[in-house]
């Protein structure tokens, strides 16, 4: 490469040195000192020294070198012709413009301002890394002019896609697919910035996203909340749990006690209803437990009615209270009557001796 350069300076030079010598011998025979006789040593010694001077001036500007990572582009008289890769080269700098460009990987820091599709303001942080394609170096050079204008025009376009890209997703649902938000944006600005931009974009990735600091506060208060729902469903589920293991409890003490009592046939009775009675009266304080909402008021003669309101209730927290039901039916069953206990999808009604009754009872 530098012995075409040095090829080139000396046929350049030796041309030169052919016009000056003729011109200046020609001037000479023309010119009306010519009768003086002047040596021709004397007059080789000024065209070599005129040829000197020229040389010094064109010569330097004429040397071109193009580093490494680096890719020229050649013009002449304004018109883009070529390129030059890394090396040294001679043009005649009057006559040809050599134009640099960096074909490293190139990076830009873009900061702006972006809403979400919910409207919140949030700014963003992303860093966009490029590479020229050098084979396309006249492209950009009669498309964009230089590089900064280049850079400019990726920036404005990367900007725009990835407000596109956030503005399509709420706040909350940036944040949580935080992770899956820069491969979008930079999926995106890929498509974007294709042939017509003559670069490869090697990476993009976003580096920060800031939303308002009133909205950071409420979705801080927004995971507060949920945890405290989450710890209260536990705490529900866990008494659930607890109230199903009281009745499978009661069924086998309840069992225990017919059993004791299966000889007589009036004994079995009225300890089916006394257990009937204790496990309606277990239903109620389990369903208080839960949370159920117990309304009492007088029935016929001296009895209570209890009424338990599923309104608002789960399906697991009815289950355990209608199962407690279902066996007081069962245990109430045995009298050959209807069971005192009413069931439907709004509540359940139950009818109790009052206190002062049962004690009568018992005393008699």
């Amino acid at each position: 490469m530098v012995s075409v350069a040095i090829g080139g300076i000396l046929a350049v030079l030796a041309v030169i040195c052919f016009v000056i010598a003729g011109f200046i011998t020609k001037r000479i025979k023309s010119n009306s000192y010519t009768n003086k006789k002047l040596s021709s040593g004397r007059i080789a010694a000024v065209i070599f020294g005129l040829i000197f001077v020229i040389a010094l001036v064109i010569v330097p500007s004429s040397i071109h070198t193009v580093e490494a990572g680096s890719i020229a582009v050649v013009k002449q008289l304004g018109r883009a012709i070529d390129t030059r890769s890394s090396g040294m080269y001679f043009d005649l700098w009057f006559i040809r413009e050599y134009v640099v460009y960096d074909i490293t990987v190139q990076q830009e820091d873009v900061r702006t301002a972006a809403y979400s599709k919910d409207a919140q303001q949030m700014d963003i942080e992303m860093v966009v890394q490029y590479q020229i394609q050098p084979e396309h170096a006249i492209d950009i050079i009669n498309n964009y002019g230089s590089l900064e204008n280049l850079s400019s025009r990726i920036q404005a376009v990367s900007i725009e896609k990835a407000k596109t890209v956030l503005s399509s997703k709420s706040a909350m649902n940036i944040i949580e697919t935080r992770d899956t938000v820069s491969p979008t944006i930079e999926e995106t600005i890929k498509n974007a910035i294709s042939g017509d931009y003559y670069v490869n974009i090697t990476t993009v990735v976003v580096t920060n996203i800031d939303f308002s600091d009133a909205f950071e506060n409420t979705v801080e208060e927004k995971m507060i909340a949920e945890q405290q729902k989450l710890k209260a469903e536990y705490e529900k589920d866990k008494a659930i749990i607890e109230a199903q293991k009281e009745l499978e409890v009661a069924k086998l003490e309840a069992e225990a006690i017919v059993a004791t009592a299966e000889g007589n046939a009036d004994a079995k009775l009225a300890i089916s209803q006394a257990e009937a009675e204790a496990i309606r009266l277990k239903s109620v304080e389990i369903a208080r437990m839960l949370g159920f909402k117990i309304n009492e008021k007088a029935g016929e003669g001296d009895t209570v009615v209890y009424t338990i309101d599923f309104e608002g209730k789960t399906d697991k927290e009815i289950a355990v209270i209608s199962d407690y039901l279902k066996y007081v039916e069962y245990l109430s069953a045995w009298d050959g009557k209807l069971p005192t206990t009413y069931v439907t999808d709004s509540g359940a009604s139950m009818i109790l001796p009052s206190p002062e009754t049962a004690a009568q009872s018992a005393s008699n």
